[in-house]
Formats: structure tokens, sequence, C-alpha cells
């Protein structure tokens, strides 16, 4: 009796390991493509861009620990010196280290601060705002009037 409920315990550890892979082998099959064009990096990146942000000319304060709490996100700050961490594993997407995506972690629109914004990456003017791909060292500027 007792071999029957070691087999049944080997069985039921290969079936669960089977229905595993199974799992894995249908859900690669059949998600849907990332168009090339979209795919910024395969093996991860580790970049900081750093964001100012001026109100009426007044220097505003991108706090420390934004996107920092049980679950790390993979945009965030670690102080508030307005240096924005991008620290992905694996694939990463454009859509992932958009300008865009930091205010959403940080819990802001673009717009919180004012509607007439204008804003430079590296001292040229740039029209992209939230749709605008950060990159390493970047300094992007955001003026709002």
């Amino acid at each position: 009796m007792q071999n029957f409920f070691r087999l049944a315990k080997r069985g039921g550890w290969i079936l669960g390991t089977v229905a595993v892979i199974g799992f894995i082998g249908w859900y690669v099959a059949t998600r849907p493509p990332v168009p090339e064009g979209e795919v910024l990096a395969r093996r991860g990146l580790h970049w900081h861009p750093e964001l100012t942000i001026y109100v009426k000319g007044v220097k505003q304060e991108i706090p420390s620990g934004v996107g920092l709490g049980i679950v790390e996100q993979n945009v965030h700050t670690h102080d508030a010196t307005g240096q924005v961490h991008l620290e992905f594993l694996g694939q990463v997407l454009k859509d992932n280290v958009k300008l865009g995506t930091f205010f959403k972690v940080w819990g802001k629109d673009m717009r919180f601060f004012g509607t007439n914004m204008k804003m430079t990456v590296n001292g040229e003017e740039n029209t992209e705002y939230g749709n605008y791909v950060m990159h390493d060292k970047d300094k992007i500027e955001l003026r709002y009037e």
C-alpha cells in the first residue's frame, strides 16, 4: 500500500510538471508578437535620465522613493535629485521607458503642474512629452507657465 501512495505522489508531480510545461508552451505559442521596432533592449537595461520640473520659474522637488514600496517598480527614484532610475531585466519595450510611464508610477498626470508646458531634452526643444522615450543620461526639463 505504501508503494501505491509513493507512485501516486510521484505521478502527481509528473502530471503537474507536464501541465506547467504545457501551459508555458501554449502561452508562448499564442501570445501576440511584439513589433520589432518597439523592442528597446532584449537583455535589460539600467539607465539614469535626469528630470527637472519648473513651475513659473520655481524648481519643483521630485520626491525620493517614487515607485519604491512593497514592490519596486522598474521606473523609480531613490532620492530627490531628479534622477530617474530605469532598471529592467529581460526584454524592454519603448513604452516601458516613456516619460509618461514615470508620471503614472508617480501617480500624477503630466498636466498636474499646469497646461502650458514646454519640454527640452538635452537642451533641445521636444514636443513628445509623455511619449518621449527616455535614454541614459538624458537631461529632461519641463517648464510650466
